[in-house]
């Protein structure tokens, strides 16, 4: 965290105690000293952030970035690539493993040759003026 966040923060938990400490009733003391205590190791806490800020010990340097050539936008570690012997004995794995794997699909389920499920036959437009020629007839 930020030195200026941390002590804005401690700055508000220092003034919350500080009102609660008022408010709360004089008729229990040993709760009023306990808080009392607490807002001292705030202050405490307030003041060894604020003495490490003014001592810019903790403080780091940003990073430097290396300075590029224009016109190059090499990165200093070059990316890794496959080789086209590489490439080519995974191509040649990838094949192997497909032929394995379509033969023991041929083993567990036999080739079996599709039939066409039965369709019911279309009735035309005729058919039922043929009906009634043939029921008028007898």
């Amino acid at each position: 965290m930020k030195t200026n966040k941390a002590l804005k923060r401690l700055t508000k938990i220092e003034a919350l105690m500080s009102a609660v400490t008022e408010r709360y009733s004089a008729s229990a003391p040993h709760i009023r000293e306990a808080l009392d205590d607490a807002k001292a190791a705030v202050i405490r806490a307030k003041q060894a952030v604020s003495l490490e800020a003014s001592s810019g010990g903790s403080k780091t340097p940003p990073l430097k970035r290396s300075k590029q050539t224009e016109g190059t936008t090499e990165t200093s570690k070059p990316k890794r690539r496959v080789t086209e012997e590489g490439m080519k004995r995974i191509v040649a794995a990838n094949k192997k493993q497909w032929k394995r794997v379509r033969a023991e699909a041929a083993k567990a389920q036999p080739a079996a040759k599709k039939s066409a499920p039965a369709r019911k036959a279309k009735k035309s437009a005729l058919a039922p003026a043929q009906a009634v020629m043939e029921v008028a007839a007898q």
